[in-house]
């Protein structure tokens, strides 16, 4: 059993907070084009659309907008913390489970086909 120090503690803190710094830039920039992506066609639909005029007010109009932003930003900054969380237990993962990683990896590479389809992997 190891102790736990201060020190540590402190660093964790300090890479947890850094780590949804980013995650929530990330979720900010993916929400601020999502807005933008769903914001066009939506209010080009009402000046165009006669069923669209008549039946999506401008609160019908907002809900969609910001429905979208609100689904990019938490999907983006999930997506983040999952990289980041990945990335920092391979960085604090002990030498021989690294080794076993780096071989398995080799032997991928070797057959040139990966061992799970691509959308399971980031």
């Amino acid at each position: 059993m190891s102790t736990v120090s201060r020190a540590s503690l402190d660093q964790k803190l300090a890479l947890a907070k850094r780590c949804s710094r980013e995650a929530a830039f990330a979720g900010a920039k993916a929400a601020a084009i999502a807005t933008v992506a769903s914001g066009i066609p939506t209010l080009a639909s009402v000046r165009v659309f006669p069923w669209a005029r008549a039946n999506i007010n401008p609160a019908g109009q907002a809900l969609i907008i910001s429905t979208v932003a609100g689904m990019a930003y938490f999907i983006a900054a999930d997506k983040k913390v999952v990289a980041l969380a990945r990335q920092h237990s391979y960085e604090n993962a002990p030498e021989d489970i690294k080794k076993t990683y780096q071989q398995q990896q080799q032997q991928q590479e070797g057959t040139g086909r990966r061992p799970y389809p691509s959308f399971f992997r980031p």
